[in-house]
Order: C-alpha cells, then structure tokens, then sequence
C-alpha cells in the first residue's frame, strides 16, 4: 500500500470514530505522495470511520486538480454551469484503479494547495465559534499567543469559490507570516488543520480542540423523566399527521430517547430562540432540512401551519422536532433517521454554546439558496440516502 494512502486511511480513522470532531458522513481528508504528483483524498459520502485500503478514497493528479483553481474562465460562469464542470474536472484528475463509482471530495481542489497532509473536521467545540456572532473575537484572543495564528475565513459557498478565496486569503497570509496557516476556522462550516504528517496533523487538531474548550462554559447536564408511551404515541400521530398534510409525505416518526443533550436544550428558557434561526451549517442543511422545530404541543394544526409557512417562504420542511416535556422526534425514512438524530443533537448543543458567544450565526437565505441547489450537495445526501 502507498505510504500516502496508509497516512490517509489513519487519519480518516482515528478523527472519524470521534462523534465530536465529525458528524454523520461530513469531515474531508487527504495526504499527498512524497513526490509531489498525487493526491490521496476521501470519496464524496464516505465516512471518515469507514475508511479502509478498498474504498472511501480516490487518487488525483495534483496538476490537474490545481489547474482548476487557476482556470480564469471557470470564475466568469455562474455556479449552475460552474460546479458541474468543476466535479467533471475533478473526476478526470483521477488515477487510480477504483473501480466503483465514487466521487473525490468536492473539496479537492483546495485540499491541494494545502500542506501534505490535511484534515477537514466539524468539532462541536469548533462550530461554538465559527456558528457564534462573537466567535472571530473570542478565537482571535485565544489563540493570540500562537507564533503563526490561525486564518479566520469568512463564509464563502462551497465548492469553487471557497478554494479560490482561501487560496487568495493564504498568499495575503504568507506575505504578513512568511508561512501557510496551519489552523484555518472557516465561517458557518468548520476547522481545518494542514502539517507535513499524520502525527502532527492529529496532534494539532487535539491541540486546536483543548484550546477553544478552554474557554467553553461546560453544558449543564440534565436528567427528565421519561415520558409517558401514550405521550410519545400521542405525538408521534400528531407529527406524521402534520407532516402528510403539510407535504402528503407519510413518513414514519421515531422517538429519540435518553439524550441528555436534548434534555439539556428544552430546560432552557431561551430553547424556542435558539432554534428560531435557520441551518448553522451547509451539512445541517442538507442532511436534515436545516434546524428542529421548537414545539411546546403537540396540536396537529399548529404543526401543519408551521410546516407549511417554511415551504412558502421557499425553505425544506422541518423533519426533527424537539417537542418540550419529551424530547427529540424524527419524521424521515429509516435509512437517514440516525444521521438526522446525530446532526440535531449536535446542532442543539453547538446553539447552546454560541449562547455564551453572542447568539447563533447561520447561514442566510441566500446562502441557503445555493447549498440547496448544488448537485454535490444533492449527490451526498442520495448516497446517504441509499445506505441502511
């Protein structure tokens, strides 16, 4: 096995079995060969946990893939005619002998120009900060004693654009530091770390993570007590029946029990503002139609006026809903009901902490516009879809 893919699949699997680093499918890898010529880097879709010699992983010429961050005439396009191009692009700067059909990230193109190795993560103790209103500041002061800072990027749409405005945020960088960042926190999304091994890349992310937790107010733990059956029966009927008649999907409705995250979030007294704001997050989005709905009921009215009103302001319906006195429910098929139960619950303790940091910043309409008509947005979530 290549050195560059051993390194690959190590750090894939070690940040990967972490449920605070990274949620669900979401996080990106990759390590390039001594030589300068490839590109090792996760598969779109993948898990960084699954990863192994076999699948999760493609290879890619690091000429080809750079040559799409230089390419003058791709900026000029609209990002409907841009980023399929940029995925086709992408896919013929692989070379390898992966035979079945497998994306690399969509994030290439910026993991090359980064340091041999990289790790892309979505820590809770991270998104505390980048989903705060004050958390450049905060993150700023605590890192002020670094020789070389961390690079604060402001949110950009993923995919082309944000390579391109990372790759000119870095040379502004090099001429101020004389080196690349090696921690870079990016806006409404996550943390990305770069070093010249595996070791160092994994030493600097546990690093990165005790230093933004120094500085969290730890999350009261809370106990309720558990719910009658005929309680959760009663809501389930009640969101199933919202959900058909505010979308005529029927859909089944599970009951997440004994989460203490969750129980948490409803004894606060600001939980309904807390979730008042969209998706924090591009992966929160796609995944789980952006932020839970707040209910203090369970009236089957209520809930279907709600729904309707997001699907007429042009936004995908709720399809977890944190109910007070109960807890987490989930109307979504089987197969993509334990993502969304993840991605919430990590979604409710990251509002609790941005709390502490000015209130919560997410992603805005427009911002929401563009992840929820990207193709490779669309392509994650119907490879998520398909696995049981």
């Amino acid at each position: 096995m290549d050195k560059a893919l051993a390194d690959l699949i190590k750090i894939s699997n070690i940040t990967g079995k972490d449920s605070t680093l990274v949620q669900g499918g979401g996080g990106n890898t990759s390590v390039k060969t001594d030589d300068g010529q490839y590109m090792y880097i996760k598969a779109s879709g993948t898990a960084l946990k699954d990863m192994n010699v076999k699948l999760g992983w493609r290879r890619l010429r690091l000429d080809a893939v750079l040559s799409v961050i230089e390419d003058k005439e791709l900026a000029k396009l609209d990002a409907g005619k841009r980023e399929p191009v940029v995925v086709d692009r992408l896919l013929l700067a692989c070379d390898d002998n992966v035979k079945i059909a497998a994306r690399p990230s969509v994030e290439s193109h910026l993991h090359a120009f980064l340091e041999r190795c990289v790790i892309h993560l979505h820590p809770l103790a991270v998104a505390a900060y980048v989903n705060a209103k004050n958390g450049r500041a905060h993150i700023e002061k605590i890192f002020k004693k670094e020789k070389l800072p961390p690079l604060w990027v402001p949110y950009t749409d993923p995919g082309f654009m944000l390579a391109k405005r990372i790759s000119k945020l870095i040379q502004q960088y090099q001429k101020q530091h004389g080196a690349k960042p090696a921690v870079m926190f990016l806006e409404k999304h996550g943390l990305f770390v770069t070093a010249s091994t595996p070791d160092a890349a994994l030493r600097l992310v546990r690093k990165v993570i005790k230093l933004c937790k120094s500085k969290l107010k730890p999350i009261k733990p809370r106990t309720t007590k558990a719910p009658a059956k005929a309680d959760i029966t009663a809501a389930k009927e009640a969101i199933g029946k919202a959900v058909f008649d505010a979308t005529g999907q029927s859909l089944p409705v599970t009951y997440s029990s004994k989460n203490k995250s969750v129980a948490a979030f409803m004894a606060r007294k600001d939980a309904a503002k807390l979730l008042a704001t969209p998706a924090l997050n591009p992966d929160e989005l796609v995944y789980a139609n952006g932020s839970a709905m707040w209910l203090k009921t369970c009236d089957v009215k209520a809930i279907t006026r709600k729904l309707k009103s997001l699907v007429r302001r042009g936004q995908k319906p709720a399809v977890a809903f944190v109910i007070k006195g109960l807890g987490l429910f989930v109307s979504a098929p089987e197969s993509t009901t334990p993502l969304i139960v993840d991605m919430t619950t990590s979604s409710l303790v990251i509002r609790m902490y941005a709390a502490q940091f000015g209130g919560v910043l997410a992603l805005n309409r427009r911002q929401q516009d563009f992840i929820n008509n990207w193709e490779s947005e669309a392509f994650r979530k119907k490879l998520v879809s398909k696995k049981k």
